[in-house]
């Protein structure tokens, strides 16, 4: 049973080697299901042994110690009684003391995390967004240096992967290679949270909750994080101050509107009292890019069935992975037909670039109001882009900007105004909008 990503760069409080010789961390740790009080710290070694992590509000006392029963190679501990916002420094171990078998004392590395602020009240907070990032090559490699050298010493508190996260298929290896050996120092840091995409669905099924995916990553089944339970992870919510994110599956579980998902996500929209609400899941509803949404059934699914209720449920902001670009709509609401019937007149609540210098940012009222407009973000190019010999033809009527380039979505939250900037992988800043509420 899996129990109940940040600044960027991990903080590596006390360099030393990395356990005993006889074991080895071959993965992690890395930071799932974060609460004001509690996170799970999930790691993975190459011997058999026991599960502890000590931890503590300073480095160099490390007094508190929380634990796994059992002992084995995969490591999930939970925290608990944690304060929020507060720093905390924490290290990975064997044994509940820091000491060999020899009882020689050993010298482990140190890393930290910050527990999330108390959800309701309004909090500063970067989220770094990643479409279709695992390729594991040069391009998903600039991609990230591109990310940390813009973020500088404002990383992210928390990062979202929007599926097909590790090429080709979603394989446990694919995920060591593509996730937790290119983001190592994040992954230690800050929490992550995902949905599934396609290429993870080669090898995982949401309907048994089995395969590398599932068995990879922790998240909430029983609304610990916010929101209402949804009884699985393939999807799920949880609060971080006064956003509400909502991940959805959208490709493994029934995209039906009296499904089981659909019912789920008209109950959590209904009950959520945050500022923001952010949907995030693998299928875009509109896009032009290495997919068609006029075309393929799932995009359709998305856009006809889910569509409507996140619009009803007062929704802000889409972001979507899957076609290898990236593509930025107006303020829209109603649109859910194909590309040749939007009508600019109908389905945009408020035109222009949404930027205080250009044409003015998009306004909204404050509160869950239905169908008042959302930004829909296709953002799949954090591992690669389009085809250079033949490039997709970029031409959605509800787009605003459509690029064909690499790139990752920083997103930024600060009271009733929220930033969303696409950084290509040679660091230039190539669009960005506002929303602020009333």
């Amino acid at each position: 049973m899996r129990l109940p990503c940040l600044p960027l760069l991990a903080t590596l409080v006390l360099a030393a080697p990395a356990l005993p010789a006889a074991t080895t961390v071959l993965r992690g740790p890395y930071l799932q299901t974060a609460t004001p009080t509690s996170l799970v710290v999930r790691w993975r070694t190459d011997t058999t042994e026991g599960s502890f992590v000590r931890y503590g509000l300073t480095a160099d006392a490390l007094n508190q110690t929380a634990k796994a029963f059992g002992i084995g190679t995969e490591h999930i501990v939970q925290l608990s009684e944690l304060l929020p916002g507060r720093r905390y420094f924490y290290s990975v171990m064997g044994s509940a003391e820091n000491k060999d078998g020899d009882g020689k004392i050993l010298r482990v590395p140190v890393y930290a995390f910050t527990t999330p602020p108390p959800t309701g009240p309004a909090s500063p907070t970067r989220v770094w967004v990643l479409g279709d990032p695992g390729t594991k090559g040069a391009t998903q490699l600039a991609v990230r240096d591109a990310y940390t050298k813009f973020a500088g010493d404002r990383t992210a508190d928390l990062c979202l992967l929007l599926g097909d996260n590790a090429y080709p298929d979603g394989t446990d290896a694919d995920y060591q290679k593509a996730i937790f050996e290119v983001y190592p120092e994040m992954l230690r840091t800050t929490p992550l949270w995902s949905t599934l995409g396609n290429h993870d669905g080669h090898s995982a099924n949401s309907i048994t909750q089995s395969g590398p995916y599932y068995d990879i990553f922790t998240f909430p089944t029983r609304a610990q994080a916010g929101g209402v339970a949804s009884g699985t992870e393939a999807y799920y919510s949880f609060d971080y101050a006064n956003i509400h994110f909502v991940c959805l599956d959208s490709h493994d579980t029934p995209r039906t509107p009296d499904g089981a998902m659909a019912q789920w996500l008209k109950a959590d929209l209904a009950a959520t009292t945050r500022d923001w609400i952010v949907a995030f899941f693998h299928h875009p509803t509109y896009t032009k890019g290495t997919h068609d949404s006029d075309r393929e059934g799932r995009l359709v699914d998305m856009r006809q069935n889910f569509l409507p209720i996140l619009e009803a449920g007062g929704v802000d902001l889409i972001l979507t992975g899957h076609s290898h670009v990236y593509e930025r709509s107006y303020l829209l609401d109603g649109h859910y037909g194909k590309s040749e019937s939007f009508n600019a007149t109908l389905h945009v609540k408020q035109p222009g670039n949404g930027r205080a210098g250009g044409d003015g940012v998009y306004r909204k009222p404050r509160g869950r109001a239905p169908h008042a407009g959302e930004i829909s973000v296709v953002t799949g190019s954090a591992g690669s882009a389009g085809s250079k010999s033949k490039p997709p033809t970029l031409d959605h009527r509800a787009m605003w900007i459509s690029l064909n380039e690499p790139g990752s979505v920083v997103l930024d939250l600060d009271g009733l105004r929220l930033d969303l900037t696409f950084i290509n992988e040679k660091g230039e800043k190539r669009d960005s909008f506002t929303i602020e509420k009333n």
